[in-house]
């Protein structure tokens, strides 16, 4: 674990982009299609019409949960961590409430919404302290929560889930760290599986990394110190179709080590601040890959906390 993390930490100290895109970045910023003060971004996307035309790909009745079991082991970008304590409020030394005697458990949850499997919220990624619709830290982000942008505001996710094998595109059991999916390979994945990207659509990239938590050769240092993931042009042509959210089966979603050295985390910046897409992380896509199950009816009620940027999801796909 603590290659892992410190791994993740020295990514974490690049500069995020240089100083020409991030200028050039921040003037896009202040714009978006949905208006000045859109909350929501991508999730408008989220029409009725959408809705019923995904619900029409129920066919089996079968449901897959998307989401990691998570604990105080689980691999999580630094400083992350999480713990749990359960508690019998009110009843020590006594035989519970009332006369039936009826007693209770009660847990206390201490840790950070960012870890395991989990969606960002639109206040999570900026370029330099700026955010979606040109919003600033200050402006929006007090450190007792997000006055705009917060996940309270997202009514949930339900739409046409596309899970692209990304291991069968590169004809192997797991795909490398380190490797990007570029818009070519985005396009040939879903050509070969028989599927079409379109507006609103939630799309999962599987590469079979979920392998390296609880398979049969478990390595948790390597599951969290890189990955494969989406790479710029990818996240650019994702944005230019207009897909509602992004997800995969590892830590951080997108390609690290980055495409370009020097650059961190810029398919985050492309899908969040600029384009208004979610990102959902740690999404365990094996057993729709083992299926072949490419195109479903994908659901997500998040917990609404007020103010919160990130939030521990167990989405559910249904085919």
């Amino acid at each position: 674990m603590e290659s892992i993390l410190s791994k993740s930490a020295i990514i974490l100290s690049v500069c995020l982009t240089s100083g020409a895109i991030a200028a050039s970045t921040n003037s896009a910023l202040a714009d978006s299609k949905w208006g000045a003060d859109d909350q929501l971004g991508a999730a408008n996307l989220m029409t009725s019409e959408r809705v019923k035309g995904a619900a029409g790909l129920v066919t089996e009745g079968k449901v897959y949960s998307l989401g990691m079991k998570v604990g105080p082991d689980t691999p999580a970008f630094p400083p992350r961590s999480l713990s749990v304590t359960i508690l019998q409020p009110n009843q020590n030394g006594n035989s519970g409430l009332g006369e039936n005697n009826f007693t209770y458990n009660d847990d206390i949850f201490m840790g950070w919404l960012g870890i395991g499997s989990q969606i960002d919220g639109l206040g999570h990624s900026g370029v330099d302290h700026v955010y979606y619709g040109g919003r600033t830290y200050e402006d929006f982000a007090p450190a007792s929560g997000l006055t705009e942008l917060g996940l309270d505001n997202l009514p949930g996710l339900v739409g046409r889930g596309v899970m692209l094998n990304m291991a069968a595109h590169f004809g192997t059991d797991m795909v490398e760290e380190g490797v990007a999916y570029t818009d070519e390979d985005i396009k040939a994945a879903a050509s070969a599986q028989g599927v079409e990207l379109r507006e609103g659509d939630v799309v999962l990239f599987h590469s079979n990394w979920m392998e390296l938590l609880d398979g049969e050769n478990p390595d948790p240092e390597r599951f969290g110190a890189a990955e494969p993931g989406l790479g710029v042009s990818g996240a650019e042509y994702l944005a230019e179709i207009g897909v509602m959210a992004v997800g995969a089966d590892t830590w951080g979603m997108e390609v690290v080590p980055a495409e370009k050295e020097g650059q961190a985390f810029r398919a985050h910046q492309i899908l969040q601040p600029e384009n208004g897409i979610y990102i959902l992380e740690n999404m365990d896509t094996r057993e729709l890959a083992a299926d072949g199950a490419h195109e479903f009816l994908f659901v997500l009620g998040q917990a609404r906390i007020e103010g919160a940027v990130q939030m521990i999801i167990n989405p559910i796909a249904i085919r």
